[in-house]
């Protein structure tokens, strides 16, 4: 999850899938049926429409038809590079007490390393959803087992044309790889698949809340979510939409920082939710899924750092992937001591999650110089201006840092002397400061003291 984030825009006027979800959370069963079977009947093959009205025929009663249909949900899903919407469509076999196995390894051969359904490249973006003003539901005057029923029929339909498709085109289409997953074998994309569940929330949820410790990760498999940030007037800032097949959240499994941002539900979703428990678990016995997962997060730390970073900026994009190798990735808890003051320096921190505290001791007084988030450097006073370092550098929660060692930073600068420039320009003027701060701090003491 990992789709990009969209940039901020307008939000799509509303769907027959966002009709159909709201009215299912808002237990407005007929009324929602209308318009998940109508959905089936346009588009028998639709996953989505498939999965939403099996889903409330199980909630009329229909057992059977319902598995039917989530059955074919995932089929179709599949069919169409949607691991996400498959995976969901699993998650509600199990909740009517299915044992999806099949179905969950049919997902992993599609979507695994090597698999030969996987294209080279991402495919085409999907087309956008219709809008529900142009769309008609089945009829008002369908009601009850009369309604039942005739979803029940469009389910057996889509099953014959599905059926028919197969039996005519029995070669299954080229899909495009999944970000993550398509970067695990087999058998260890088939244990990951085992931690997911599924969730689904209406509009205006608030799925994560910034400031949060964060203990999942979460796939979108269908909807739309904006990611959100509060700003020095608590006015919310819009960041980014999230689209269908997004992964969010991951961050926080693995610095355990607060959340930086909110996430919450710009229109009806399905979500996949993975704790951080059972992932840590599927991890130690699978430790391919270990390394996948933390090669993941590191290129998303260095993705949000080039973004934030005057450091990595100050070097050209193409030769920043190779900047950033000579990296090590060190993870601190909440009060651990990155930098300690009056030692020599070991090397430059660049913030990668989390926030660190700048404390000068003084005698017996410390004084809190600045705290430092994601995208600030540490370090670079005592390594730019060679002397020992004027103030210590304190994990404000858990944080996790790229940090490089003096020896490689004593490399670094010869290839790229602008970096040098950037950090001297800024260890000269965190140097003025930290002397600013401290006299000023002595002068309101002896202040106090002639008091």
């Amino acid at each position: 999850m990992t789709a990009p984030p969209s940039l901020p825009g307008t939000q799509q006027a509303d769907s027959p899938a966002d009709r159909a979800l709201a009215l299912s959370l808002a237990d407005e069963i007929d009324a929602a049926l209308r318009w998940g079977a109508a959905l089936v009947k346009s588009e028998p093959a639709g996953p989505l429409g498939l999965m939403i009205t099996a889903r409330l025929l199980s909630a009329a009663g229909r057992r059977e038809v319902a598995v039917e249909g989530l059955e074919l949900a995932v089929q179709r899903a599949i069919d169409i590079g949607n691991l996400p919407l498959a995976l969901a469509a699993c998650c509600d076999l199990t909740t009517l007490g299915q044992a999806p196995a099949k179905h969950r390894d049919s997902i992993a051969k599609t979507f695994c390393k090597g698999s030969p359904r996987l294209l080279d490249k991402g495919a085409s973006p999907p087309e956008l959803p219709r809008s529900a003003e142009a769309f008609q539901p089945l009829p008002a005057a369908l009601s009850g087992k009369a309604l039942v029923g005739k979803a029940q029929e469009l389910v057996h339909e889509a099953k014959k044309i599905c059926e028919q498709e197969l039996a005519e085109h029995p070669s299954r289409p080229k899909i495009a790889p999944q970000p993550l997953f398509s970067s695990l074998d087999q058998g260890a994309l088939r244990a990951m698949l085992d931690v997911f569940e599924v969730k689904t929330v209406a509009s205006g949820a608030v799925i994560i809340e910034e400031g949060t410790p964060g203990a999942e990760a979460y796939i979108l498999a269908r909807g739309e979510l904006e990611v959100r940030r509060k700003t020095d007037d608590h006015e919310p800032l819009l960041l980014a939409r999230l689209g269908s097949g997004a992964l969010f959240g991951e961050m926080a499994l693995l610095s355990r920082a607060p959340r930086a941002a909110s996430v919450v539900a710009a229109r009806p979703s399905i979500v996949l939710l993975a704790r951080k428990d059972a992932l840590d678990t599927i991890a130690e016995k699978q430790p391919a899924v270990a390394q996948v997962f933390a090669d993941h997060c590191r290129r998303r730390m260095v993705e949000n750092l080039v973004r934030t970073s005057g450091i990595l900026s100050a070097v050209k994009p193409n030769e920043r992937p190779a900047l950033v190798e000579r990296f090590v990735t060190r993870t601190y808890e909440d009060g651990e001591v990155l930098i300690t003051q009056g030692q020599a320096s070991e090397g430059l921190h660049l913030i990668a999650s989390g926030e660190v505290a700048v404390m000068h001791n003084d005698a017996e007084d410390t004084t809190l110089l600045a705290k430092l988030g994601v995208g600030e450097v540490v370090g670079e006073v005592a390594l730019v201006l060679r002397r020992p370092s004027t103030a210590s550098v304190i994990a404000a929660c858990p944080t996790v840092t790229l940090h490089l060692p003096r020896d490689r930073f004593l490399e670094l600068i010869k290839e790229h002397p602008a970096i040098l420039g950037e950090l001297y320009e800024l260890a000269i003027k965190r140097d003025e400061e930290t002397s600013s701060i401290v006299a000023q701090e002595a002068t309101e003491a002896d202040d106090f003291v002639l008091l």
